[in-house]
């Protein structure tokens, strides 16, 4: 199962390097493309779930190297709760 790695950077100008177990990310993201918070979100808990399930019917159990990733994605996103229009840019895949 090919893992990968996808650069985000967040509306403060970080970044975060991100870890999918499974490409299905570029199922849900383009490279380049901006995405507003919580479309971010709901896309990063459908597709890291969905690697975390691909996990568990290769091997027996979910990833919970996902599943971390996407707490601390949701950990960073709050901080933008009360930003006006937060938007999240990919910047690139690392496979």
């Amino acid at each position: 199962m090919p893992e990968m790695r996808f650069r985000v950077r967040w509306p403060d100008q970080s970044t975060s390097l991100c870890y999918s177990p499974s490409q299905v990310i570029k199922d849900f993201f383009k490279q380049g493309e901006t995405y507003e918070l919580e479309d971010f979100l709901a896309r990063s808990r459908a597709a890291l779930q969905i690697a975390s399930e691909r996990v568990r019917q290769k091997y027996g159990y979910t990833c919970s190297s996902a599943m971390s990733q996407l707490d601390e994605i949701e950990t960073i996103a709050a901080r933008f709760s009360d930003v006006e229009s937060p938007k999240i840019l990919i910047e690139e895949f690392i496979d």
